[in-house]
């Protein structure tokens, strides 16, 4: 059993699945590095007496503006606190209220009606990933490979074999050395993560390339809702802070947004205020900013004091120092960044995907459970219950036989080693530009004509680097953001309506003439422009 990608979807689907044959975890960075060890704010759960799973759908549903599958909303919501409780027993452990030990310190973030949120002071990914990371690694079953990043998927149907189409396993290329291996799985799971780095600026690391969505794609999986890419409020404003992000949470705990005047703008957009959906302050703030020609907004907790922030919000408090801001006496400067990709490869609620013997779980995946909008933390949430759901179905599905299947020699052909590094950083650099520029929070169909010429031309460009260089993890990553880019850009232009994170100014309002659609790309393996 393969498993590509080493976040919460892909750590957890490993361990479910330890004691059932070899396992082999593959990771294009270091094992703990991922968008969930990024994650600062927790995990959305009912935990609280008071609180119900009624309440949480709602929440959901609504926030997921009408294309949520209500099927997979109550599935998922459901079996939270039996994941959350086998979490606790592998020894990650929730902050509790003070003074009051058997009652968990829920945070609250916007769109919830409730405090429901679980957190691990504000580093909750980082533990789990610490936690769950050294769980794998100890049982003998389980093989990691740092550093190995995949090329693309192996199936039955691009090797000509006659029967349904089946998924035998990836090609990887060693980062250390360059050598491509072939590994060949009777079951293989995609968890690579997200694509923040498809956008100029984002919330996530360097490794949220898309590399999953992309590499589904090209082998003929059908990809879903694109057009919902959700952009975090409230990222640190600071040439030097790379990709730092602050908690909603913070807001959850009263932090007004303001503009550069002082002024507290977000009443004036919902009346939710600051606690609004992430699609709602990302474009009130967006909209603030062009209207007063500010660089930024600002978040403002200094009413809480240096003690609680010191203790409730400790690396984003020093994090923040680090770069010359006391929030406990100053406003923090934000700017909204993306931050978390809706849509992906259509799979069931256990990761099943149209291809035989490939999964897909977490971001890489679309399950349905968040429709146009994601509500916040329930990303964690479905990364447990779906990895958890994907490992039993594997375990049922016993040993298909793959065995007579060869993953033939990866072939060189006419490539040569690169002499112009120079493009892939020109071109890597031109489409995160374009995307930001044309097809960020507020969208136009001009803007959006724009951005499909543009990386149409630059595809072409990759793809002959692709043929005539030798093949390296940077190629690799310009070759899926690029090919993400163009998802993004043709399902924007296939929704004619705003919705959840789709906002475009020729059609500004939700459809209601018609009941919500899906956007589904369907392209036949390699997509339209066939890849090397």
């Amino acid at each position: 059993m393969l498993v590509i990608g080493s976040g919460l979807a892909g750590l957890m689907t490993a361990y479910h699945l330890r004691g059932r044959g070899s396992i082999i975890v593959a990771s294009k960075r270091a094992i703990e590095e991922s968008n969930t060890h990024y994650a600062q704010g927790g995990i959305a759960c009912v935990m609280d007496p008071d609180d119900s799973f009624e309440a949480h759908e709602r929440d959901t549903l609504s926030t997921g503006c009408g294309l949520c599958d209500e099927s997979v909303v109550r599935t998922i919501i459901r079996a939270g606190p039996e994941c959350v409780r086998e979490l606790e027993a592998l020894g990650i452990s929730f902050e509790r209220r003070r003074g009051r030990s058997r009652e968990y310190d829920l945070g609250q973030e916007g769109g919830h009606s409730r405090r429901r949120v679980l957190h691990a002071g504000d580093v909750t990914g980082r533990q789990l990933i610490r936690v769950l990371a050294r769980r794998v690694a100890e049982a003998p079953s389980v093989t990691m490979l740092p550093d190995w990043m995949a090329i693309d998927l192996v199936t039955t149907s691009w090797l000509r074999r006659p029967g349904p189409n089946r998924c035998i396993g990836a090609y990887f290329i060693e980062r250390a050395t360059g050598d491509i291996h072939a590994i060949r799985a009777r079951h293989t799971v995609l968890a690579t993560g997200g694509a923040g780095k498809v956008y100029l600026y984002t919330s996530n690391p360097d490794t949220a390339t898309g590399d999953g969505i992309a590499m589904g794609w090209r082998c003929g999986l059908p990809i879903r809702n694109m057009e919902f890419v959700q952009f975090h409020p409230t990222c640190l404003y600071h040439p030097e802070a790379k990709s730092f992000l602050i908690s909603e949470t913070v807001r959850g705990e009263g932090a007004r947004l303001i503009n550069a005047a002082g002024e507290s703008f977000m009443e004036r957009y919902d009346s939710r205020g600051a606690l609004a959906p992430r699609d709602i302050v990302a474009r009130a703030i967006d909209q603030e900013m062009k209207r007063r020609g500010d660089p930024c907004v600002y978040l403002d907790i200094t009413h809480r004091g240096e003690d609680f922030l010191k203790t409730r919000f400790p690396t984003i408090y020093a994090t923040c120092l680090k770069y010359g801001f006391d929030m406990a006496r100053q406003p923090i400067p934000v700017v909204p960044a993306a931050h978390y990709f809706v849509g992906g490869i259509m799979a069931s609620v256990d990761g099943r995907t149209e291809i035989e013997g490939l999964y897909a779980v977490g971001e890489t995946a679309s399950t349905g459970l968040h429709g146009a909008n994601r509500l916040a933390s329930n990303s964690l949430l479905e990364a447990l219950v779906c990895s958890r759901l994907c490992a039993r179905t594997i375990s049922e599905a016993g040993r298909p036989r793959v065995e007579d299947v060869e993953i033939p020699p990866w072939e060189i052909g006419a490539a040569v080693p690169s002499d112009e590094a120079v493009v892939v950083e020109h071109n890597w650099n031109e489409v995160r530009t374009v995307m930001w520029d044309y097809v960020g929070i507020v969208r136009t169909i001009k803007r959006l004509e724009r951005a499909a010429r543009r990386i149409r031309n630059l595809r072409h460009e990759i793809r002959q680097y692709y043929l005539s260089y030798l093949v390296t993890p940077d190629v690799l990553e310009l070759r899926n953001i690029a090919a993400v880019a163009d998802l993004v850009i043709r399902s924007a232009f296939a929704r004619r309506e705003s919705r959840g994170l789709h906002f475009t100014l020729n059609f500004p309002e939700m459809a209601m003439d018609a009941p919500p659609r899906d956007t589904i790309i369907r392209d036949p393996p390699g997509g339209p422009i066939a890849e090397g």
